[in-house]
């Protein structure tokens, strides 16, 4: 019998304390799987916890990597730490006790230093338990296999992602994030599948760190990933010229470095730190604090782009590292840069790039390849099970129809056009932290309570924070001036005025929205279900939102899904081609 041609794997991971990720590609270059460890976990940006997890694994391996004779395990961090980190160890600075005490020369960044300290002790720790799950998996199910460790920078994956992923052939990529191994930030030109560096920021000075110090003073938890409200609260906002001033005042932005003012630095945070909303007040009490924030983050970001053009003519620009998740700056940079088009991958964060490393070590082991640019699919997660769907639909106790062959579709539809609201499950999950019509609520945008009625009764979360519309793209430029296609809800565009009262659920109070694009070839059934609801409406978009509640990951299994079914406001369940109701309603 003829021995198959050696198959490799590339085992992306990252390994960074919040947000840990893994991904698998084959030889070929196929993205057999990338998704954030948060999701099996059901724990929200699995702090502290490892992307290998050594329960989930096994299958991962089991299931794409059968036939494996080499892995080549590639890390998002590079196995060499910061001077200022091997320093701070040594000096017990990142020890309980260390961080406690607030030990060490303040640094002329955004946070305290017990959170600085916190963060790279939690650094120091995950770096140590790399591939430690892997390689016992590995011995025991793979025990003939050739094993390989990379290490790459972590920017540089960050900027893999961007590139690799996009349907660009030649780009200028910014990577902007709150930190890496030496600073915040690093520019790229990207050409012919190879990355060039233009220019890595040093020193703590970060626009990231910026937005975590913001969204601490206007009252929320950055540690469990509470910009998001910032944002949507900053619409309800006006500009504060005093705050602006100080923020101004802070740091400015010199060709692509930060640039702190030392003598004033401290004292302008001390200001803003006045400014800080007691926990006894509402959040609308620092909606001007949060909408001066945003104008100033974004101003930053626009000059940075700006001087990156200048740097790397193109009319091509990909974004990535946690700031690229700001939809209200990436709604804008395309207006106010002399950029044309944009892309920002579905994960531009930390757990985008667990596929940024496996992404570079397969370009270093196959440097000629000719993989044509393509938009990356973000449904590259786990499915649910189909036995797990049938059990709940035996045992469940509830109303359940089987609807294969489409006739699920035709069915939510019309609920959906009833004013119901559905949670939508089909298929692999999303990879990235937005609900992309794989694991999404949905909801008619029409009712002008919509928006609150799923606040109240299903998220219940703020009253303050919008939802999102998916838009037939063929329709976008109906609903949205200066329309850009967006396909994974990267940005915020402004709904065009005489639209605005047709769908209202989905129009945040300075009517704009953060949109995704359909089309039919990134997901045919979802877009079957956007026609079929635009055919009795005559509007082409819905309302979509993440399968969860407020503090929990998107769900993961038919369980999770369930849970939220049941303990919520929700009408309807379809997890494939099983529609669940609840006893007592309307079918």
């Amino acid at each position: 019998m003829r021995k198959h041609d050696p198959r490799t794997y590339y085992v992306g991971l990252c390994a960074t304390y919040h947000d840990p990720a893994l991904s698998i590609l084959n030889d070929e270059g196929e993205i057999l799987f990338a998704e954030a460890t948060e999701r099996h976990l059901q724990y929200k940006r699995a702090l502290n916890c490892e992307p290998d997890n050594l329960y989930l694994v096994p299958k991962l391996l089991g299931e794409y990597c059968s036939d494996a004779d080499e892995f080549v395990i590639a890390c998002n961090w590079r196995k060499s730490r910061p001077i200022y980190e091997r320093l701070a160890k040594h000096l017990g600075w990142l020890s309980p006790r260390g961080i406690l005490s607030g030990q060490g020369r303040r640094l002329t960044t955004w946070l305290e230093m017990y959170q600085i300290h916190h963060m790279l002790a939690c650094q120091h720790h995950a770096m140590r338990r790399i591939g430690i799950n892997l390689a016992r998996t590995l011995g025991r199910d793979f025990p003939g296999a050739a094993v390989r460790f990379r290490h790459y920078d972590h920017h540089l994956t960050h900027a893999a992602l961007a590139c690799y992923a996009s349907p660009f052939d030649e780009a200028a990529c910014a990577v902007i994030d709150s930190y890496g191994e030496e600073g915040s930030m690093a520019f790229f030109a990207y050409r012919n599948r190879r990355l060039k560096s233009l220019y890595e920021a040093r020193g703590p000075l970060s626009l990231g760190f910026y937005y975590m110090k913001l969204t601490e003073l206007c009252g929320f938890d950055w540690l469990g990933g509470e910009e998001w409200k910032v944002m949507g609260l900053a619409s309800y906002g006006r500009t504060v010229p005093e705050v602006l001033s100080w923020l101004r005042g802070t740091m400015r932005v010199e060709d692509l470095r930060l640039t702190p003012d030392y003598e004033h630095f401290f004292e302008y945070l001390s200001r803003l730190t006045g400014r800080r909303r007691p926990a006894d007040e509402a959040p609308e009490t620092a909606a001007d604090l949060a909408h001066t924030g945003q104008l100033f983050f974004t101003e930053t970001v626009n000059r940075l782009i700006t001087n990156l053009h200048a740097r790397a003519p193109s009319d091509r620009l990909t974004l990535a590292g946690g700031c690229a998740l700001n939809s209200v700056c990436n709604g804008q940079l395309l207006a106010n840069t002399p950029f044309r088009s944009l892309y920002v991958p579905p994960a531009p964060a930390d757990d985008g790039t667990a596929l940024g490393a496996a992404l570079l070590a397969y370009h270093e082991d196959h440097p000629d390849s000719r993989i044509e640019p393509r938009t990356l699919s973000p449904y590259l997660g786990s499915r649910i099970e189909r036995n797990a769907v049938e059990r709940l639909a035996r045992h469940g106790h509830l109303p359940v129809r089987h609807l294969p062959d489409g006739a699920v579709v035709s069915a939510a539809a019309d609920l959906l056009a009833r004013g119901k609201i559905l949670g939508w499950i089909q298929d692999r999950a999303e990879f990235g932290p937005r609900a992309l019509g794989n694991r999404s609520i949905l909801a008619d945008p029409r009712p002008r309570d919509m928006a609150e009625r799923i606040n109240r009764e299903v998220k219940f979360r703020e009253r303050f924070r919008p939802y999102a519309p998916v838009v037939l793209h063929q329709h976008g430029p109906k609903f949205f001036e200066d329309y850009q296609d967006s396909p994974y809800m990267d940005r915020t565009l402004r709904f065009k005025s005489a639209v605005r009262g047709k769908v209202p659920a989905v129009v945040h109070v300075d009517g704009t929205g953060r949109l995704q694009s359909l089309e039919q070839d990134r997901n045919p059934r979802f877009h079957a279900l956007l026609d079929a609801f635009h055919r009795r409406t005559g509007v082409p978009m819905l309302l979509n939102t993440s399968f969860n509640v407020m503090g929990k990951p998107i769900v993961h299994s038919a369980e999770d899904a369930a849970s939220v079914f049941l303990t919520s406001g929700l009408d309807g369940l379809v997890i494939d081609d099983y529609l669940f109701t609840k006893p007592g309603s309307q079918p």
